[in-house]
């Protein structure tokens, strides 16, 4: 009879026998950025989490910068919306803005931007709306104005979530004719439609006025469809792939694993976030516990990249671990 038990004896066996560890390193904090000055608005819906102003973002940063998670992905949340989205990929944008501030005071940080039209605009939806239909390929260029500028003002990678096809070439094809080969592209590839979304639209103010995001996000029954939309994204030139949300698509993520040899990110979303905080502010769950084995079945699932509203508690919870 085999005897597992015999590397499980203590602590100091079962530490040796550990095949996923998390490391600071891994993760990155999403932050919301809006228009206005001396704003910090907390998130109802996510606890601990806030808008900030950019006058106001150093007091996020500086926490980001002692935590030692690798970087940031940035949400945009402007003054003025209207059906194009044209804030989304003006010069003096509100994202623009908080790229060039962090790349300017903390440069060793590594942020990332979200692309996408739907904090944007008036109708709430990631692109062009005709006739209450979304138009897949005219949306694609404001995708590709946005991209640059983002890049213009100093982003260190682009992430696209809109999930228009073709949109990950296109951004690419815009991106080296600018002179931006260097700017990796982060695809949110298999993005599925979700309710673990809810506390996120809340945060970005990006609830659709009409309808849903059905006919471009991805059903959330739909596996192999998954595996299809990632190969695409990678054949159009993606530098990471994407799995949204987390918890309930860690199958998704394996199988992606398994399938390319491609670095993976996953996104631990709002809804997962906010559940975790509810139950541990109730006493029904051990919070650093819980989030602790999440995070490591993500990784062990094949993110090399997690992003998580929980970076920052994780950071500190691994230092603690580090420092026993």
């Amino acid at each position: 009879m085999q005897r597992f038990r015999r590397l499980r004896k203590n602590e100091t066996i079962r530490s040796m026998m550990r095949e996923t560890r998390l490391h600071p390193a891994d993760l990155i904090y999403p932050i919301f950025v809006i228009e206005g000055e001396n704003i910090k608005n907390p998130v109802n819906s996510m606890p601990g989490v806030y808008q900030y102003s950019v006058d106001r973002l150093n007091e996020i940063m500086d926490k980001v910068k002692e935590s030692g998670i690798s970087g940031v992905l940035l949400f945009g949340i402007p003054a003025c919306k209207d059906e194009m989205g044209t804030q989304a990929y003006a010069k003096d944008g509100i994202t623009q803005r908080a790229v060039t501030y962090i790349k300017k005071n903390y440069p060793d940080i590594y942020c990332i931007v979200d692309v996408c039209l739907c904090e944007y605009t008036s109708h709430g939806h990631c692109g062009v709306v005709r006739d209450g239909q979304i138009i897949n390929d005219e949306t694609l260029p404001l995708l590709c104005r946005m991209s640059v500028s983002l890049a213009e003002a100093g982003a260190d990678m682009i992430a696209p979530s809109d999930m228009m096809d073709g949109r990950v070439e296109a951004i690419r094809d815009a991106l080296d004719l600018n002179g931006f080969e260097g700017i990796p592209i982060m695809a949110y590839s298999a993005k599925f439609v979700s309710a673990y979304y809810g506390p996120f639209r809340d945060a970005a103010h990006s609830a659709p006025g009409f309808g849903d995001r059905k006919s471009y996000q991805m059903d959330f029954a739909n596996g192999q469809e998954a595996i299809r939309e990632i190969a695409s994204d990678i054949e159009e030139g993606a530098d990471v792939v994407m799995v949204k949300p987390g918890l309930a698509y860690l199958d998704v993520l394996k199988e992606a694993a398994l399938t390319f040899e491609m670095p993976l990110a996953v996104y631990n979303v709002s809804g997962e976030y906010s559940m975790v905080k509810a139950a541990a502010a109730n006493g029904w769950i051990d919070e650093r516990r819980i989030v602790t084995e999440n995070l490591t079945a993500m990784k062990r699932a094949g993110a090399k990249i997690i992003i998580t509203y929980h970076a920052l508690d994780m950071a500190e919870w691994l230092e603690e671990e580090r420092r026993k």
